[in-house]
C-alpha cells in the first residue's frame, strides 16, 4: 500500500517485489485502489495514470523446491482481466532478454498498475536467431509469433510462461523437428499490450482460426488459455499444472515440471497425438 501511495504522487514509481503466488492475492487490494484513485484523478483533471508496478518474482513450477505453497500458478488468474481496461499491464515474459522491451512497451501506455511475472532460477540466455526464434523484441505486441512453420503448418502451439516455453524450445522442440511434425509457434508475453494493438494488427499477429486450431501449454491455470485456445478440443488436449487434477509437490523445478506433465518429453508426446489426431480428422 505505501509503494501505491508513493507512487500517486506522479514524482516515483513505486515498486515492490515478491513471491507471485502471494504478491498477485496480497497486492490485490492496494492495487485496486490505486486504479480506483488514478481513475478518478484523470476523470476530474484528466490527468495521466502514475505506475506502480508489483513484481510477481519467483513465478512459475520451478520454485517448487520452496514448497507447494510457493509454485502456485494461480496468480496470473487473479489479476488478468480483474482489473478495467488500461488501468492494468501483465508481463509473462519466458526469456530474460524480452522483459526490457515489455516493461519499455507497458510504461508506454501508462497503466495504475504494471504487474511482470518473472521466474527465479538461472536460464541459458538462448541465441534465439540460431534457434529460427522470433527476436526478444517481437515481444512488444504482447503475443507474437515465436517460430513459424517451414510450409504448412501440422497445427498451432500457444506458449506462456517461462518454464513451459524453456521445456518446450530446449526439449520438445528438437523432438518435433526429428519427427518432421512443423507447428507455427505463438507466445503471450502480455494480453493488455496484445489489446492495446488496433484491431486489424490484432487480427494479422493471431487471428481466431488459430485460436481455433491451437493446442495451449501454460504455466498458470487453464482459464488463462481461454482467449487464446478456443476449440474444445484445443482446451482438452492443452497443459497446465492442475492437469492431473492435483496441487503439485515440492521438488526441484525439473522434477515438479514432470510431476505435472510439463516438461519437455511429455510436451512432445501431447503434442505428436494432438498433430495425428488434427491430420486423421482432416
Amino acid at each position: 500500500g505505501f509503494l501505491c501511495g508513493l507512487s500517486s504522487y506522479g514524482r516515483h514509481i513505486g515498486v515492490g517485489s515478491s513471491y507471485g503466488a502471494f504478491l498477485a492475492a496480497l497486492g490485490q487490494i492496494p492495487a485496486r485502489l490505486h486504479a480506483i484513485g488514478a481513475q478518478a484523478r484523470h476523470m476530474t483533471f484528466g490527468d495521466l495514470y502514475n505506475t506502480a508496478i508489483l513484481v510477481c518474482a519467483h513465478a512459475g513450477l520451478k520454485t517448487g523446491e520452496d514448497g507447494a505453497t510457493h509454485a502456485d500458478p494461480q496468480p496470473l488468474q487473479l489479476v488478468e482481466g480483474n482489473l478495467p481496461p488500461v488501468t492494468v499491464v501483465t508481463l509473462t515474459p519466458w526469456d530474460p532478454q524480452e522483459i526490457w522491451t515489455l516493461v519499455t512497451a507497458a510504461l508506454e501506455q501508462r497503466p495504475a498498475v504494471l504487474i511482470p511475472f518473472v521466474t527465479r532460477p538461472n536460464e541459458t540466455v538462448l541465441d534465439r536467431e540460431a534457434l529460427g526464434l522470433a527476436p526478444p523484441t517481437a515481444a512488444r505486441t504482447g503475443v507474437y509469433q515465436l517460430r513459424a512453420a517451414s510450409g504448412s503448418p501440422d497445427g498451432t502451439l500457444v506458449l506462456q510462461g517461462s518454464a513451459v516455453c524453456y521445456a518446450f524450445v530446449q526439449d520438445a522442440l528438437p523432438l518435433l523437428v526429428r519427427d518432421g511434425i512443423d507447428l507455427d509457434v505463438y507466445y503471450v508475453a502480455s494480453a493488455e499490450l496484445f489489446d492495446a494493438l488496433q484491431p486489424e494488427e490484432r487480427e494479422q499477429i493471431f487471428p481466431p482460426v488459430k485460436a481455433a486450431a491451437a493446442i495451449g501449454i501454460t504455466d498458470f491455470t487453464l482459464p488463462t488459455l481461454y482467449r487464446w485456445v478456443t476449440s474444445p478440443h484445443g482446451r482438452a488436449a492443452s497443459l497446465y499444472p492442475f492437469k492431473k487434477g492435483h496441487f503439485l509437490a515440492s521438488g526441484l523445478g525439473a522434477d515438479v515440471l514432470r510431476e505435472a506433465g510439463l516438461d519437455g518429453k511429455s510436451q512432445y508426446e501431447v503434442l505428436k497425438t494432438f498433430v495425428i489426431s488434427r491430420l486423421e480428422y482432416l
